[in-house]
């Protein structure tokens, strides 16, 4: 019995939150850049940067990282056109990375298909907790799910599509 007390006690002292995230979608990040106000490129090809500038995910809830940090990096791949992933786009980007407590967005160095927001002069692309309009190493069927979407295909978001 005391073991089981102990255990209780053990646990009411650790603050108990979770993080509830969407799963990636292409086809809803689509229909969100689509109808956004902002103006969004899509862009697939090899993401680089210092991974040492990406804040550390730390779980000890008491150590939190800065809320928000902005990562200079380099895109070197090609944006979409109805065509395909065929416009060369080659430029720096940057990684605007937040964090929710001890929970940071990020990502790793190698090929991604992202959704960048043009910001005056300037491309982001932004890395939640839940991760973003981003995908590392995108599958085929990714690709050829956004290019359906932006010739006026089906573009139906899997939790829409019942």
């Amino acid at each position: 019995m005391r073991w089981a007390v102990a255990a209780l006690i053990a646990c009411m002292a650790q603050p108990v939150w979770s993080l509830s995230c969407l799963r990636p979608d292409i086809a809803r990040d689509y229909a969100f850049a689509a109808t956004s106000d902002d103006r969004f490129i899509i862009v697939k090809g090899q993401l680089s940067f210092d991974e040492s500038a990406l804040p550390k995910r730390n779980p000890d809830i008491y150590e939190r990282p800065s809320p928000e940090t902005e990562v200079t990096a380099w895109f070197d791949g090609y944006s979409l056109t109805p065509e395909g992933f065929v416009r060369r786009f080659e430029r720096d980007v940057l990684l605007h990375v937040v964090c929710l407590g001890q929970w940071c967005g990020g990502t790793e160095p190698g090929q991604h298909l992202a959704f960048l927001k043009q910001e005056d002069t300037r491309f982001v692309i932004r890395l939640g907790p839940c991760g973003g309009m981003v995908y590392r190493d995108p599958s085929e069927a990714i690709e050829a799910k956004v290019i359906q979407c932006i010739n006026g295909g089906q573009c139906v978001p899997e939790d829409q599509s019942d």
